[in-house]
């Protein structure tokens, strides 16, 4: 009888394809000459064969074992593993515990740096994650509304606290959660491992994490459980260093507290330097100045994180430079941080005339999300071929 033969080995090349087309069902993922290295750097050969086809949705383990034809008892273990690596999700649940597979946005942006580690692997990830970023994989968030992040003011910093609603109030929102975590920021770590960027200056263990969230970056080695008093300290030496407070951009189950810089935020850096006309969503308050008040020292000028307020002459002046400062209200987005160290309270927040409410559930952002990429798309389409016809 004949010997059958052996299936010829699938390249490396090959798997790395195959799981990049799985995983663009979770993410947009535009094929630039970054992407591939990125995906290299990021998962073995061996992990995206093994994770092609993964469920992009939370998945007892009974039934993954079902489907790779394995034991749960010896499944289970190399699920952890891969997600102490960020790259699964795990939560408990009941009797059972489910995974899913990561997406790209929470893999590449996220889980990839916040245990902050300085090991080779994150070193080599960094600068990939980088270019990638600049050339395609955020430009989907240009057509979006609803950003991934809000804008939460500072506090002390709104005039009239009568009107602010429990959503825009950290102390409400921060009372409202039961667990705290807390990570190194991902944005910032992913710059401070690039030798091509500029290292940031601001504390980095400031990302904030609630709820399921918390508890699996706590569990996978991700983050450090907090207490609610000492989140509330991390904001206050946030707002102190002129980092806004970037909340989940919706109203229940809130899961994450980012506290964002200007120079590696992945939402302000989309307004600086991708050019997106939004940054992090803004909140319901602008910035109200007292001419009177304004000694011109620049501080607001340095501190604000949208570039938005400058100095102008102006009559009203009362200080020895004959200027005071002034906001390009179209791009406050109502964060405080000029206000906080303004040394003569010569600015606060007051509340807009038109208010906005975020979506009231994740599901909702991501309905709002999926239907503003579909009218992204449809414009850019329709543009394209208005030009095909002018030529």
């Amino acid at each position: 009888m004949k010997k059958e033969e052996e299936a010829a080995p699938v390249s490396d090349e090959a798997i790395y394809r195959e799981f990049i087309e799985w995983f663009k069902l979770g993410w947009n993922l535009p094929e630039t000459e970054a992407l591939l290295p990125l995906v290299k750097a990021r998962y073995s050969p061996e992990e995206a064969a093994f994770l092609t086809g993964m469920p992009l949705q939370l998945t007892k383990l009974e039934e993954l074992a079902e489907a790779k034809g394995m034991d749960p008892a010896e499944l289970g273990p190399r699920l952890d593993g891969l997600a102490a690596q960020g790259v699964l999700y795990r939560r408990a649940a009941c009797e059972s515990v489910l995974y899913k597979l990561n997406d790209a946005f929470f893999t590449f942006l996220r889980s990839s740096f916040w245990a902050g580690g300085t090991d080779e692997a994150t070193a080599a990830l960094a600068p990939l994650t980088n270019k990638y970023y600049r050339n395609g994989f955020f430009d989907i968030w240009a057509d979006v509304h609803y950003q991934g992040l809000r804008t939460l003011p500072i506090e002390e910093t709104i005039a009239d606290t009568r009107q602010i609603t429990p959503y825009e109030d950290v102390v409400k929102v921060m009372e409202s959660l039961d667990y705290f975590a807390v990570s190194i920021c991902p944005c910032k770590h992913r710059k401070n491992m690039d030798p091509g960027a500029t290292s940031c200056e601001h504390p980095d263990e400031v990302c904030l994490h609630f709820g399921d969230l918390g508890r699996y970056t706590v569990e996978n080695g991700l983050g450090r459980e907090i207490t609610r008093e000492e989140a509330f300290e991390i904001l206050r030496e946030a707002a102190k260093s002129g980092l806004v407070h970037g909340l989940s951009n919706w109203l229940e189950d809130v899961d994450t507290l980012c506290n964002c810089c200007k120079c590696c935020c992945m939402f302000l850096e989309q307004y600086h330097v991708l050019q997106h006309p939004m940054s992090l969503s803004p909140s319901n308050y602008r910035v109200r100045h007292d001419d009177e008040k304004c000694k011109a020292c620049g501080l607001c000028v340095k501190r604000c994180p949208m570039e938005a307020q400058h100095l102008e002459e102006s009559p009203a002046a009362n200080n020895k430079f004959g200027k005071v400062s002034k906001s390009r209200l179209e791009r406050c987005i109502g964060c405080g941080v000029c206000v906080y160290t303004c040394p003569v309270e010569a600015l606060t927040l007051e509340r807009c005339e038109t208010t906005e409410d975020p979506p009231k559930s994740p599901q909702e952002f991501v309905k709002h999300f999926l239907t503003d990429i579909k009218a992204g798309q449809a414009r850019r389409e329709e543009a394209k071929a208005e030009a095909t016809e002018e030529s």
